[in-house]
């Protein structure tokens, strides 16, 4: 490389914006993009070259230029997104698995599947809940406006009528309050909750996603067996790579960001190593619940009959089409519930402010 050439490297690497990690949908367009190259016959530094070629500047021509660099370096396409920086982790496991198992190819098929389901399934959830949470926010503002100001309005009428008026036409009032304020408060929480999990959802940060909605009541089970399905098909691709059932086990966990798979699996992991009583793959898992007990059997038999890889693909795809179909279900249930809350808010604002028109226009006839 030339001095004009390396200064213009330099330069371009001080222009270039700061790394940020890529988006779900970003990363499985490089995986299917890259698979579909190597596909054809291209040579993986190419490919990802022609895959940035012509694009506009952004994240993924940044990554796309970064990988490629380090390609013509002279490093390995996993090595090569760790250096880029904006590749999520068990992503770069992945790949340097796929590598060492010559599947390089069908792992970045699988990749390009996941992740992309994984973006379609945080865009649905992110406009599930982000404009019910607007208008949550709105109609806070609307019934703190009411509690604040109006009503105190209607106390101040009550007060100078105090002659004319029953006190049974005065509880309307007193009713009213009450009624405003609980819708409030119970109002204000609901919506805290909701920008809450919508600002989790927006976050660029993927393993601190997966992590608040692992800890959600609602969304646990599904994230858990996202992370399974992630787990069992990097299982897989390092046994049929040639590593022995101990070594994969703790390369495959190393990846897992979910807080109790993770747990469970490192359970497992140390039952595997003991140097007192080491047990097998399956009957670890089976004794740390780390599957569901017919999966796990359906381990022990892959197990015996020597398919153990092929069972682990299954139970991936498997793991994976239940935790879509749970949050589909998920998602698709939020906005009907948030708008009927919404409804349920409206009308006891309307009662909030009509009771004591009621009050009055009682009190005078």
């Amino acid at each position: 490389m030339t001095n004009t050439e390396k200064r213009g490297t330099s330069h371009e690497a001080e222009s270039l914006p700061a790394v940020k990690p890529l988006e779900s949908g970003a990363v499985s367009a490089f995986c299917e993009g890259v698979a579909m190259m190597l596909a054809a016959g291209i040579q993986t530094d190419e490919a990802v070259g022609l895959l940035g070629e012509n694009m506009k500047p952004g994240p993924f021509k940044h990554a796309c230029d970064q990988v490629y660099r380090s390609l013509i370096g002279g490093h390995s396409l996993s090595r090569a997104l760790r250096e880029a920086g904006c590749f999520p982790e068990r992503a770069v496991f992945m790949v340097a698995s796929g590598e060492e198992s010559g599947r390089l190819e069908n792992v970045l098929r699988s990749l390009a599947v996941q992740y992309g389901e994984e973006e379609r399934l945080f865009t649905k959830m992110r406009s599930g809940i982000v404009y019910p949470a607007a208008l949550l926010a709105v109609m806070t503002v609307i019934l703190a406006f009411t509690v604040v100001v109006i009503l105190p309005v209607f106390i101040d009428v009550y007060e100078n009528l105090s002659g004319s008026v029953t006190a049974g036409a005065f509880a309307y009032v007193n009713v009213s309050v009450v009624i405003g304020w609980v819708a409030f408060a119970v109002m204000a929480l609901v919506t805290l909750v909701a920008i809450a999990i919508a600002v989790v959802s927006r976050g660029s940060g993927r393993g601190r996603v997966v992590a608040a909605f692992s800890r959600l009541p609602f969304t646990r089970d599904a994230m858990y067996r996202l992370g399974l399905s992630r787990f069992t098909s990097q299982l897989a691709t390092y046994i049929s790579a040639g590593f022995d059932t101990n070594s994969a086990m703790e390369r495959s966990t190393a990846a897992v960001e979910h807080p109790l798979l993770r747990a469970r699996l490192d359970r497992a992991l140390a039952d595997m190593t003991s140097a007192n009583d080491p047990k097998s793959l399956s009957q670890a898992v089976y004794d740390n619940e780390v599957f569901d007990p017919i999966y796990a059997r359906m381990l022990m038999v892959g197990s015996r009959s020597g398919s153990v890889e092929d069972v682990l693909q299954r139970l991936s795809d498997a793991f994976f089409e239940d935790a879509v179909a749970r949050m589909d279900d998920l998602i698709d249930g939020v906005e009907p519930a948030l708008a009927a809350f919404l409804t349920i808010s409206v009308g006891a604002t309307l009662v909030a402010v009509m009771l004591p028109l009621i009050g009055i226009m009682g009190a005078i006839g």
